[in-house]
């Protein structure tokens, strides 16, 4: 399990359950790719993808990721609400039980990816790519 991750939007700790979390990104050895003393952005967020890094359960609300190569990310869980996911390549990502309520996904490849239990909740999907998309018990209403 992923020790937290701070938003990005956001330059202060994120508190929670548990009180104040660290964010770490590491790749699949865990070796620390990013750490709180990393400025989180588009293109860092795209080299931890590239470099097999966990996002599991990543707070990323607000986040602006539109255009962003998250293809096969591990977004399990994570924390998406609000985000701008416009023109994502997210194909085979794993997004189950992720939070994408009022997320914006318009024009986005989800091709293949794992949305199982997300919460797709008053998302724009507009024009988004969903072929071969896993959405067994996602909720979509709105």
């Amino acid at each position: 399990m992923n020790e937290g991750i701070k938003s990005i939007d956001d330059p202060q700790r994120v508190s929670g359950e548990g009180g104040e979390k660290e964010m770490k990104i590491s790749d699949i050895d865990g070796k620390i790719l990013f750490s709180d003393d990393s400025l989180i952005t588009r293109k860092t967020l795209e080299a931890a993808v590239k470099a097999g890094a966990n996002l599991s359960e990543a707070y990323l609300r607000v986040a602006y990721l539109g255009g962003a190569y998250l293809r096969g990310a591990n977004l399990r869980e994570a924390y998406l609400r609000w985000a701008n996911l416009t023109g994502a390549d997210l194909r085979e990502a794993d997004l189950r039980e992720a939070n994408l309520s009022s997320a914006y996904l318009r024009g986005a490849d989800l091709s293949g990816a794992d949305l199982r239990g997300a919460d797709l909740r008053e998302a724009d999907l507009s024009s988004a790519y969903l072929r071969g998309a896993d959405l067994r018990e996602a909720d979509v209403r709105g």
